[in-house]
């Protein structure tokens, strides 16, 4: 049976804020041991479980995952839920807009700290295919920003990104010229 482990995490760069971070293991991670491509995911809560999502409803994405074999990991942060922290945490930028007033983006900290601290502890801890072909980003809306921003600035690391429905609206210029 795959498993999700869910346990919290501190992020120090974000002012010690503590996120929980969900990881799919496939069913044969138990059975092998085999190395796995990793796929790391925004809005971990909204990705595998009902009872964790935001508005009641998951992505399914373990069932998805488990119903078709898929021999990867999945490894998503939760975002912060407060007020609008979760624009200002998944945005690399900062912008001004008549809806939410001005923004001082901080997804380039969060970012950094994915790249340089949760990923080597999840390479350190799990048996990944740590290389750069290996390693893919996703996100939807604010977190499709997110992945796009670390398939582009990030490239050393992120060979693929799926960018849902990202939000572009932040500042599509200064997106365009990442």
């Amino acid at each position: 049976m795959n498993i999700v482990k869910k346990w919290n995490i501190t992020i120090p760069q974000l002012s010690d804020e503590e996120r929980r971070v969900y990881v799919y293991l496939p069913d044969s991670y138990r059975r092998s041991q085999k190395r796995y491509p990793v796929l790391y995911m925004f809005d971990g809560h909204n990705l595998f479980f009902d009872s964790d999502a935001t508005y009641g409803k998951s992505w399914g994405l373990k069932n998805y995952l488990d119903k078709n074999r898929t021999q990867l990991i999945v490894v998503a942060v939760e975002c912060n839920h407060e007020g609008n922290r979760r624009l200002v945490e998944y945005s690399p930028l900062t912008y001004k807009n008549s809806e939410h007033g001005s923004i001082k983006g901080k997804g380039s900290i969060l970012m950094n700290w994915m790249v340089n601290t949760l990923k080597p502890y999840i390479d350190a801890n799990y048996r990944t295919l740590s290389d750069r072909e290996h390693t893919i980003i996703a996100g939807s809306s604010m977190g499709g920003l997110m992945a796009l921003y670390g398939v582009c600035c990030y490239n050393k690391v992120f060979r693929r990104g799926a960018c849902l429905s990202p939000s572009l609206w932040v500042d599509p210029i200064k997106i365009y010229n990442l």
